[in-house]
């Protein structure tokens, strides 16, 4: 599991996200395990965020993924250095980005 400074229901926010993405991640707990990681990584390979090469999905946190992060973060203005590190700007950006309750999902 790797939450990345998520609490869990800032981590289940992120779930459902993926899922309403079309990315489903099969697991809606609030904790982000590798189920929920390959969903990310398959989102960030089909919307570009991934950089010149796709990510290998697996479901490890890396620095490809924690970079394909940081631009997907950054394309809703978080103003993010890109370098793979999830530091403390970028674990305040994630919490911020999952702080809004989702609706309409009995999982959420």
């Amino acid at each position: 599991m790797n939450n990345l400074g998520l609490t869990v229901g800032r981590a289940k926010s992120w779930q459902c996200f993926m899922t309403r993405s079309g990315y489903e991640p099969w697991e809606h707990a609030g904790h982000l395990g590798t189920d929920s990681w390959k969903a990310a990584q398959r989102m960030f390979n089909a919307r570009g965020f991934s950089g010149k090469s796709k990510l290998v999905v697996d479901g490890v946190v890396g620095p490809l993924t924690i970079k394909a992060l940081q631009r997907f973060l950054n394309d809703f203005g978080f103003g993010l250095a890109v370098d793979g590190i999830a530091g403390k700007r970028t674990t305040a950006a994630f919490y911020e980005f999952n702080g809004v309750p989702m609706p309409n999902d009995p999982r959420c």
